[in-house]
């Protein structure tokens, strides 16, 4: 019972998606990842850290960040829509932009592009809706 204990305590601290997030989104150490490599820019979406990637740029935007930014623009009354919808687009996009340059679908300018759209977006939960949209037609998923 013990080693159970210290196992599931070990995935927890593993974890690099935001607290708030967990619940909604499968764990990172669940997904399937095409190479070593496409799990650490994932990892670098969600946190901004590079963690030996080449060409890789520390810091923000990071989906963490923005998360947190999206449930501050859409305020309290907002936020029990906003959090679910927000961290499920955020595996969508990320689990694609990560993947390697010759089969993904998301590109770091359709990042920019998201970026844009959500900061347009009067409302936190429209724009999450117009660039959840339009990643599922970049992704081909329903």
């Amino acid at each position: 019972m013990v080693g159970a204990f210290l196992t599931a305590g070990s995935a927890r601290a593993d974890e690099f998606v935001r607290g708030d997030c967990r619940g909604v989104v499968a764990a990172s150490t669940a997904l399937k990842y095409d190479t070593a490599e496409h799990a650490r820019w994932y990892k670098r979406f969600w946190t901004g850290e590079c963690d030996h990637l080449a060409l890789c740029v520390p810091g923000g935007p990071n989906w963490n960040e923005v998360v947190g930014k999206l449930l501050a623009k859409g305020g309290p009354r907002e936020q029990p829509a906003l959090l679910p919808k927000a961290c499920r687009l955020g595996q969508l996009i990320g689990l694609e932009w990560s993947r390697d340059k010759k089969v993904k679908h998301i590109t770091t300018g359709d990042l920019k592009v998201f970026s844009s759209m959500l900061e347009a977006s009067g409302d936190a939960l429209r724009g999450v809706d117009q660039v959840d949209t339009r990643a599922r037609a970049l992704t081909n998923t329903r």
